[in-house]
């Protein structure tokens, strides 16, 4: 992807309970909705892209946006989401390999050129540093 035009799908899956931002009675609408063959850890790898921050930022106002430290492997924690594995996302935000974006990071990308590596795990969006 060219960083003009790079985009970043949607990954439909059941979302992890934990954070808040969904309710059980909503988990139908993140679920898979045909198969298309490929495994998650193949459509992880394909919904993974080049964004700057103006793409990130409408995720971090709704309040869904999480760092992956560099420690972190992007795609391991975004099939820790595709599998809802709560305790294992807990364990993350714990150790502060996962962060909730706040006012002082967002301020930090605001106008700036910064490239990051980000996948869509509906409804959050998972994001590092190129």
């Amino acid at each position: 992807m060219g960083a003009a035009t790079a985009s970043i799908k949607l990954v439909s899956v059941t979302p992890v309970r934990m954070l808040g931002a969904v309710s059980e009675r909503d988990e139908m609408k993140y679920a898979i909705l045909g198969e298309d063959g490929r495994t998650e850890e193949q459509r992880i790898a394909d919904y993974t892209g080049e964004v700057g921050w103006e793409y990130l930022k409408p995720h971090y106002e709704r309040g869904c946006l999480l760092w992956v430290d560099a420690s972190l492997d992007l795609q391991r924690a975004a099939m820790a989401f595709v599998e809802d594995d709560s305790e294992q996302v807990a364990n993350w935000l714990g150790s502060g390999e996962l962060v909730k974006i706040g006012a002082l990071h967002a301020a930090q990308w605001e106008g700036g050129d910064e490239r990051f590596t980000a996948v869509v795990v509906s409804p959050f969006v998972l994001m590092k540093a190129c």
